[in-house]
């Protein structure tokens, strides 16, 4: 009697074990389909930079890594027209209608407006209507808080073709006498499609954190409801980004770091496990720090920033466009970002597929 009631608890139990397996193989995730990025034509360079404030090429370069960054020209041209670019050869690329697109997430701090938000501006300049669409702000955070929050739209089964955009104008609000930000900065604008995928790859697991006691290292104090626009907030320059380059720099260096520790070690993943560490491009020093700590090479570190600076939330997916030729299907990505709030965040991709011939 105890025997047969021990053989069908075994059945049962590998019954269920058959299942759960079943059910983690076809667990819905969120992919990476395609990937596209803009970057303006005016290039401004550390010897133009020297111009305007007392720094040299040499002072620039040692310090952040950067080269050259790219600035918007023209009257009334906003974020949206950088990302509207992006977001318009993603479709090409994939080829997607517009029709077929479920929701639109723009991360940014640099809006066109207020409202009209930026993302209805992309969905209008592209062609997208009657979709969801929101912005969403987490200063260089901001593109992996966006890509959280469209995998678990696309997770819950709710949309099968979300767009998650990062992008910013930063030369909008940057303050070209202050050698301490002016050097750091550029615009730009990236933009991946995510799809559903049963197949193990895509977003597999990220972390977001925020510390509000950072607030006042890095922020834009003018132009929202505290501080609206006067004469006086004008005088007082209070409409540009300001930042406590020491503190700011410390708090980053080991928050980017150990998160992208914690997610390794959440997964089980070593140094050789991981094809590329997609890290923000704020610093040369802390991307160095990061990679050491997640114990991997220069090899298997994206940079672009000797070209776009700090391109703040586009950063990360100019760098999976400048990259996508040398990923293949099934490759260990590590996001990691840093940003003002404090904010700080990684993600853990499979990449969805190889390069396009």
């Amino acid at each position: 009697m105890y025997a047969k009631k021990l053989r069908q608890n075994l059945r049962k139990n590998n019954k269920t074990h058959r299942r759960s397996k079943r059910t983690m193989q076809n667990k819905i995730s969120a992919a990476i389909t395609g990937v596209s990025g803009y970057v303006p034509e005016y290039v401004l360079t550390n010897e133009e930079l020297e111009k305007l404030v007392e720094t040299n090429d040499e002072w620039i370069t040692s310090r952040t890594g950067i080269k050259e960054r790219r600035v918007l020209k023209g009257e009334g041209q906003g974020t949206s027209v950088m990302a509207a670019k992006a977001v318009s050869d993603l479709l090409a690329k994939t080829n997607t209608k517009p029709e077929e697109i479920d929701l639109v997430i723009c991360a940014t701090v640099t809006p066109d407006y207020f409202f009209p938000s930026a993302s209805n501006l992309i969905c209008k300049a592209v062609g997208i209507r009657e979709t969801a669409s929101f912005d969403l702000a987490a200063a260089c955070s901001g593109f992996l808080n966006a890509l959280a929050t469209g995998a678990v739209f696309i997770e819950s089964g709710r949309y099968k073709k979300v767009i998650v955009v990062g992008a910013d104008k930063m030369s909008a609000i940057v303050d070209y006498t202050d050698r301490t930000t002016c050097i750091l900065f550029g615009d730009g604008a990236g933009a991946v499609l995510l799809e559903p995928n049963d197949e193990g790859v895509g977003v597999q697991d990220f972390i977001l954190k925020s510390d509000g006691e950072g607030c006042e290292s890095l922020m834009q104090k003018g132009g929202g409801s505290a501080y609206p626009p006067t004469q006086e907030t004008i005088d007082q320059k209070l409409h540009y980004i300001r930042q406590e380059g020491q503190s700011v720099f410390k708090f980053a260096v080991t928050r980017m770091a150990d998160i992208s520790a914690e997610i390794m070690e959440r997964n089980q993943l070593t140094g050789e496990d991981v094809r590329f560490l997609v890290p923000h491009q704020a610093n040369k020093r802390i991307i160095d720090a990061t990679a050491s700590r997640m114990n991997i090479g220069e090899e298997k570190v994206m940079l672009n920033i000797q070209k776009y600076g700090n391109t703040t939330a586009a950063t990360i997916p100019l760098c999976l466009w400048d990259y996508e030729n040398q990923l293949k299907k099934g490759d260990n990505l590590i996001l990691a970002a840093f940003g003002g709030g404090f904010t700080w965040a990684s993600a853990y991709v499979k990449w969805a597929y190889d390069p396009k011939k």
